[in-house]
């Protein structure tokens, strides 16, 4: 693919705070990323989603994944175990971007496979930089198994 057929980034976020999923799609704009952003609200419904399961057959597969740890139905460290476990969706970079900066969480997350831990900034501009810098990073620089 030459440069101007290249998809945009595909970013999977998986938060239930409306506030929250409001503010990273305004960071993504804000950050003028290339991207596209689909939303789940539940863990659960992640799930759905990364396996094509009703009603999401036709959804594309993320490029990265940005997971919340406290989740409706599913936390985020059970759908995070799930995908590293399965062989299909390992190779999915799963960013943990959550408010919690508890050791605890820290270690569990990279325990079950996450690929980086985030504390979301409290600064919009901080959290807009954030978000750039990871599009970057996991769009232009790492390379990474596709689908």
């Amino acid at each position: 693919m030459t440069a101007a057929t290249v998809r945009p980034m595909h970013i999977m976020l998986i938060e239930d705070d409306e506030n929250d999923v409001r503010i990273t799609r305004r960071a993504i704009q804000k950050g003028g990323l290339e991207a596209d952003m689909s939303v789940t609200r539940d863990g659960q419904e992640a799930l759905d989603f990364l396996y094509r399961r009703p009603p999401f057959e036709d959804a594309r597969r993320p490029d990265l994944v940005l997971l919340d740890i406290n989740l409706p139905k599913l936390n985020g460290m059970d759908v995070l175990r799930e995908v590293k476990r399965d062989p299909a969706l390992r190779s999915i970079p799963v960013l943990m971007l959550t408010t919690s900066a508890r050791h605890e969480d820290v270690a569990a997350a990279y325990a079950h496979g996450a690929n980086a831990f985030i504390c979301k900034p409290i600064r919009f501009a901080k959290f807009v930089e954030v978000i750039r810098e990871l599009s970057q990073y996991w769009g232009r620089v790492a390379r990474v198994p596709h689908s």
